[in-house]
């Protein structure tokens, strides 16, 4: 139930608290990829209609945003007293490797919090709020909400369900084709669209794909992108019986970017192990696949809250076929491949129409010479 409002606490919402938000949001959007297990949270301090103070969520989620930007007030000698401070997600009300963010706010003697939304963590999940409402702070919830609940929908997800979110992107030809029926499929998308792909990898916590496309691709999965080398995340690869080549770019480069084998319960990974690659043992289907709920219910419990998946097709389908893919990042270009080009997604016996995966599209937009559709699953 909804706390009653502090002093002072009224029920219209300026546009300067949409602009000064807008900044959280801003710096939050910053620590996406990087925060894990943690939420990715901006805080800025505004006094007389300018920002005095600003931070946001460290890499692996300490100092939180509040802490940061509280210290970085303190280092510059500026007084917080009477500010109003505008956060983009709930502040924290327990212990745990730091203070709570709300007695932090409280100690500094704010006026005024305004939240975009709240944090459905059980140890928080409204505490925070009415901590500072207890304390005499006005209160304003709620403000850039939507785009603040995106942002973290990956930490919410994980809190709610036990599971990251599961991003599948996609780069095709306009009839849905990866690659040609030799299984060329360098460049189908061009330059731009590459460069956005890369900028995905930046914003998720980790990359998976299936041993298929480890073993034919041999890929590096990191972020190539100028200036965002140390953005690579972790490297995610199915291998139901731990076949992933000891000579192959992702083992070689597991000590410099974490590599995480994901398996069977039964399969052989001493020799993997070895090379400093992680083993991640779940169970596996009646046919000996891993099983991808319980793999993605081990990923998020070891604290993953984006995941983003890159191939290849049968990986694709059977996320699909679980439903567990939560978005679609579809990057696609004008040129046409025909029917015997390799499917982006395998088939996954699907025989009735009504029981197709349903997305709503969230966007579009032209990336240099190509597109890029992002879609939310539907509920």
């Amino acid at each position: 139930m909804r706390q009653p409002r502090g002093p002072g606490e009224g029920n219209g919402v300026s546009g300067d608290d949409h602009a000064f938000m807008d900044g959280a949001l801003a710096l939050a959007r910053r620590g996406m990829g990087e925060t894990w297990p943690n939420p990715t949270v901006g805080c800025v301090f505004v006094r007389d209609g300018r920002v005095i103070a600003r931070g946001r969520t460290a890499r692996g989620g300490r100092p939180h945003a509040e802490a940061a930007a509280i210290e970085a007030a303190r280092v510059v000698g500026l007084d917080l007293a009477g500010t109003t401070a505008y956060v983009s997600l709930e502040p924290c009300s327990h212990h745990g490797r730091t203070p709570p963010c709300a007695d932090a706010l409280v100690e500094v003697k704010v006026a005024r919090v305004v939240v975009a939304t709240g944090d459905p963590d059980p140890r928080v999940a409204g505490g925070g709020l009415k901590r500072l409402r207890d304390a005499g702070i006005a209160v304003l919830e709620g403000v850039r909400s939507a785009e603040a609940d995106e942002i973290n929908a990956g930490f919410f997800q994980r809190v709610r369900q036990g599971r990251p979110l599961v991003t599948l992107k996609l780069a095709t030809s306009l009839d849905g084709r990866i690659a040609t029926m030799t299984g060329e499929s360098k460049w189908i998308t061009g330059p731009d669209a590459r460069a956005w792909g890369q900028l995905l990898r930046a914003t998720h916590d980790a990359i998976m794909v299936g041993i298929g496309t480890a073993a034919a691709d041999d890929p590096e999965l990191t972020c190539r992108l100028p200036g965002l080398g140390d953005r690579s995340p972790v490297r995610i690869v199915i291998d139901s019986a731990a076949r992933l080549a000891l000579d192959s770019k992702l083992v070689s480069g597991a000590k410099q970017v974490p590599v995480w084998l994901v398996c069977g319960e039964a399969a052989n990974t001493s020799a993997l192990a070895a090379t400093g690659v992680e083993i991640v043992k779940v169970p596996a289907t009646w046919s000996g696949t891993v099983d991808l709920a319980a793999a993605l219910a081990a990923l998020g419990g070891r604290g993953l809250t984006r995941v983003l998946v890159e191939g290849g097709g049968r990986l694709a389908a059977s996320l699909l076929a679980a439903n567990l893919v939560d978005r679609l990042a579809i990057f696609r270009s004008g040129v046409v491949i025909g029917g015997d080009g390799l499917a982006a997604v395998a088939g996954y016996g699907l025989e009735k129409l009504d029981l197709a995966r349903r997305y709503t599209r969230q966007s579009l937009q032209e990336i240099g010479a190509d597109t890029l559709e992002t879609w939310a699953r539907g509920h």
